[in-house]
């Protein structure tokens, strides 16, 4: 499960902004996620409150915004969106995407006191 390896990536995350902000709680974490960056949120919600038991993101909450994935067709020349990864281009049904986002995962917000 490579969401617990994703999760303490977040905290050390976490921890270098405290030391930056001087604040002492993370009340919330916000993620963006794209659908098609192979990571499943319901495990990484369960493998973040695990992780986070004994830092300053104790108790916080982890909130998930879900990144569309878009493509662009060789074939007809658009910008498309594609729910998972070899899907046929919704305007042309060209198999000739390439991926231009959707892919990442990034920590997008901090509350904190």
């Amino acid at each position: 499960m490579h969401e617990m390896a994703l999760c303490e990536g977040i905290v050390d995350i976490v921890e270098q902004e405290a030391r930056k902000g001087a604040f002492s709680r993370v009340k919330t974490v916000w993620l963006e996620i794209g659908t098609l960056s192979h990571v499943a949120p319901d495990a990484l919600r369960f493998c973040f409150e695990a992780v986070t038991a004994n830092t300053i993101a104790r108790g916080a909450a982890l909130e998930i915004i879900e990144q569309r994935g878009t493509a662009w067709c060789l074939s007809c020349s658009r910008s498309v969106e594609i729910s998972q990864r070899y899907d046929p281009c919704p305007a042309c049904g060209s198999h000739q995407l390439q991926v231009t986002g959707g892919e990442d995962m990034r920590v997008k917000e901090l509350e904190v006191e």
